[in-house]
């Protein structure tokens, strides 16, 4: 990167920001001026679904993320889906967004949720389920997974949103037309990004011993989901430069210790 030493967090948010935009234009482009349609959502203008079915896209990911689970651990657990639309409680919650990124977002919360609930129960014994709620009010539309796989320290939260990190043991490409199911360390960060990418956010909050709850925030109003690109200009450039802080305050920094040998050699 030539703005700082190091290719930091900030550096692959800058560089993957604008690729999902580009992406974004050639994929809608391509769709619409060629004439093609997506069987899978035919109602779609180009790569945007006018009236996307969220608990549609839920279940998708599920069932994609489930057989590659269980091709890795001959068994996955269930899925318990809600949902509550405040407008009309008999009507499914839909938005006009892209499918795709809603996709790939719920894949990547859908396979670490997995992961965790096998990893931290017996073997042999009942799984359980993993449990979505997709709730739309007059603003928002949330989505939350729960799952009751132990959940992670409090101090490491951050971490799982660095690219490059991640709590999986590295993967094994011995297939190379089989997808792994974590350990690169990029599907959090990635998946935040596609959610603010239309003004939304992805959180997670986990209760170590428990489990841990991912939510996705999502603007329920196509008028709000406007596209969120990052600003090139020298002012953006000093959040990219390294800078020495100076230290905090319970660990000593040089500036006393010079001082009192000084003081010390009058």
């Amino acid at each position: 990167c030539e703005l700082c030493p190091t290719f930091t967090t900030s550096c692959f948010r800058r560089h993957t920001n604008p690729r999902i935009s580009i992406r974004m234009l050639i994929n809608q482009h391509t769709l619409v001026f060629d004439g093609a349609t997506n069987p899978v959502h035919p109602n779609t203008i180009g790569s945007i679904d006018p009236y996307c079915q969220v608990t549609e896209v839920v279940k998708d990911a599920y069932e994609s993320a489930r057989m590659l689970c269980d091709q890795y651990y001959l068994s996955s657990p269930d899925l318990v889906l809600r949902e509550l639309n405040t407008d009309n409680r008999n009507q499914p919650i839909s938005i006009v967004y892209v499918p795709s990124h809603l996709y790939h977002m719920l894949f990547e919360l859908f396979k670490n949720a997995m992961r965790a609930t096998i990893e931290s129960h017996k073997e042999g014994s009942t799984l359980p389920p993993i449990q979505v709620m997709v709730a739309i009010g007059g603003e928002d539309l949330t989505i939350k997974m729960s799952d009751r796989g132990g959940g992670v320290p409090f101090r490491k939260i951050e971490n799982l949103f660095s690219y490059m990190y991640s709590t999986a043991p590295k993967p094994q490409m011995d297939d190379k037309h089989r997808a792994p199911l974590a350990g690169f360390g990029y599907g959090l960060p990635i998946s935040r990004l596609y959610a603010k990418y239309f003004q939304g956010d992805l959180q997670l909050y986990s209760m170590e011993g428990h489990g841990t709850d991912a939510v996705i925030h999502l603007k329920a109003l196509s008028t709000d989901s406007v596209e969120r690109l990052p600003v090139f200009n020298k002012t953006a450039r000093r959040n990219y430069e390294v800078t020495h802080g100076a230290d905090d305050w319970c660990v000593p920094s040089r500036e006393p210790l010079d001082l009192a040998v000084f003081r010390l050699a009058k």
